[in-house]
């Protein structure tokens, strides 16, 4: 009898230690820190080549964060990026176009760095085919783009998603573009290629993935953003601009998305179609931030499925020095970019500042006006401000000042349009751009309102949010005209006449020069303001400048070697007493008061 209970004692204490053993089997939990920068836009160092001065955001100080974490033993880390690498800096611009023969640094960078995956931006894109095409053959991880497609095969031109192993963990990471780059880019840029719907195309690479890969985790890697009603588009609009919320909402499967593209950052929850929560995380742009899920798995082996606690943050570069070891091994790109910024182009006789261009007539806008029309020998000229608030200043002007006086790498189109099409850009232009003023007490400024009607504010800054965007407040040069802001949108434009006095005709075709993200639809002033069909857009285009303007504006002023730039004073607003109170008024509400 007590051989029996002993017997079954022994048994019973190895049931307990085998049901203990299986609670941890049960309970294995894994830890991620998965870190997303995004929209990068050549930050490396904590230095502004432009304004030859430090500053307190880089890549140099996420690597500090990134080691930090790295070193940590409760987590996996894994780094990603969200596209738009290789634009926005005097450093990509001098690797992408003045040394195309050497390993581009960006991509030593992100190597050195060991990123994990990153997706294509609209910017990679932007700087053609000879340079993306070279630096997705030096990264040493895989650059996604599920919905940019050849034309001819639709297959995917980049990788359309990849598969991460941490222990034991599969997760899957599918990267898309925003499909509207054909909205602002020339074709031969993007040649060979087509970019789908975002929705349509996560549709699909959601089920493959699911089905070939049975990941445990799946990210979205979006370069694009969050605000689907941008530029006048809604949650039906066919290949939306900033579809990632929408992806989010309608795609069921992902697990966390990360977006890019509308440099506004963002770290909230959405429920996708079957319920489930999706937190949507992005950060800034130039590496101010960056955006962080931190995902505990806890795996049920009962059920044989992870269950996922994620939380989101976002994290501030000016918190960490930067990398000392990666600053000394990139020492030789920060030197070459400083030489080549420090170059001298000619003298500016005065300087000139964005904020007047937020107001009216400038000198800012203006000399861009007359490079552009002597470039091209054209009739008219468009441009906005490329920066909402630059100033340069009086002096000897350098190669780093000329990404202060134009910010993109657009291309200079010739363009043929009527006179009636020109007015009817300019009222999209300024519909865009100024306020319907009821008296002189009013705004000047078209600022976003709330449904009760009150200015919105951002948080981030205190400042009023601009309806429009001030690159798409484009003026005119060539004609004479006046802006009345008394009345309604649609109605404020009369032109008087060319500005070199002869009559300006309604129904006569003139050569317009204007940059090429407006000339193939960038902004839609000429779809929607001039009322041209998206697919006539190319046959309006007589030429093109092989280079981008900047480098063709370099070119000008080392000729001209003294330049006094003025405004033209071709337009004005009315009623002028208005005019002058409301620009009062909302220059201190923009840039407080300074």
């Amino acid at each position: 009898m007590k051989a029996l209970d002993k017997f079954f004692k022994n048994i019973l204490f190895t049931g307990l230690v085998f049901f203990f053993l299986s609670l941890s089997t049960f309970a294995q939990t894994v830890k991620f820190k998965i870190i997303e920068t995004t929209d990068e836009h050549g930050q490396v160092f904590p230095y502004s080549f432009t304004d030859q001065k430090e500053s307190n955001h880089s890549l140099a100080q996420v690597m500090t964060y990134v080691r930090s974490e790295r070193e940590k033993k409760d987590h996996e880390t894994i780094l990603l990026s969200g596209g738009d690498l290789l634009q926005g800096t005097p450093l990509v611009y001098y690797y992408n176009f003045e040394k195309p023969n050497v390993p581009h640094v960006f991509a030593e960078v992100m190597n050195y760095m060991k990123y994990d995956a990153g997706s294509v931006g609209n910017h990679d894109i932007e700087t053609g085919h000879a340079v993306y095409d070279r630096f997705n053959k030096e990264i040493n991880f895989p650059w996604l783009a599920a919905n940019a497609v050849y034309t001819s095969t639709g297959l995917p031109y980049f990788k359309p998603y990849t598969i991460i192993e941490r222990k034991g963990i599969k997760i899957a990471v599918l990267g898309m573009i925003t499909p509207a780059i054909p909205n602002w880019l020339p074709r031969n840029i993007w040649s060979g290629m087509e970019f789908q719907d975002m929705i349509e195309c996560a549709q699909k690479w959601v089920k493959i993935i699911k089905e070939k890969e049975k990941p445990d985790l799946l990210i979205g890697l979006f370069h694009s953003g969050v605000e689907y009603t941008y530029g006048n588009q809604s949650a039906d609009t066919y290949k939306n601009e900033n579809a990632s919320k929408l992806v989010a909402e309608r795609v069921p499967g992902f697990d966390i998305v990360f977006v890019g593209h509308d440099h506004h950052g963002w770290n909230f929850t959405v429920n996708n179609s079957e319920g489930k929560t999706v937190p949507v995380l992005g950060g800034r742009n130039s590496a101010i931030d960056a955006a962080v899920a931190n995902v505990n798995m806890t795996y049920d082996s009962l059920h044989h499925d992870w269950t996922k606690e994620i939380k989101g943050e976002i994290v501030e570069m000016k918190n960490y020095a930067p990398d000392p070891e990666f600053m000394k091994k990139f020492q030789y790109a920060f030197d070459a970019a400083k030489k080549y910024v420090e170059q001298p182009l000619g003298y500016f006789t005065n300087s000139i500042s964005t904020r007047e261009s937020v107001f009216g007539n400038s000198a800012f806008v203006d000399l861009i006006q007359e490079i552009q029309l002597e470039l091209t020998g054209a009739d008219i000229s468009f441009t906005a401000p490329l920066s909402f608030d630059t100033e340069i200043p009086k002096g000897t002007i350098t190669v780093g000042n000329m990404f202060d006086l134009y910010r993109y790498e657009n291309l200079l189109y010739t363009m043929e349009l009527t006179g009636k099409e020109i007015k009817d850009y300019l009222e999209f232009s300024y519909g865009l751009w100024f306020n319907q003023m009821k008296n002189e007490n009013d705004h000047l400024i078209n600022f976003s309102r709330d449904a009760n009607g009150n200015v919105q504010t951002d948080k981030r800054n205190n400042r009023p949010v601009l309806k429009g965007v001030y690159y798409n407040f484009d003026s005119a040069a060539g004609i004479n005209y006046t802006v009345d802001v008394s009345k309604p949108a649609g109605d404020r434009i009369q032109i008087s006449s060319m500005s070199n006095g002869s009559p300006f005709d309604y129904s006569k075709t003139y050569k317009v020069a204007v940059n090429s993200y407006r000339g193939n639809g960038g902004g839609y002033h000429l779809t929607q303001g001039a009322h041209i069909p998206k697919d006539q857009l190319e046959k309006r285009i007589i030429n093109s400048t092989d280079k981008d303007l900047r480098y063709y504006m370099m070119k000008w002023i080392e000729k001209k070697k003294n330049v006094t730039p003025k405004a033209m004073g071709n337009w004005k607003v009315i009623p002028e007493t208005w005019w002058e109170k409301g620009k009062e008024k909302d220059y201190k509400l923009l840039y407080k008061g300074n």
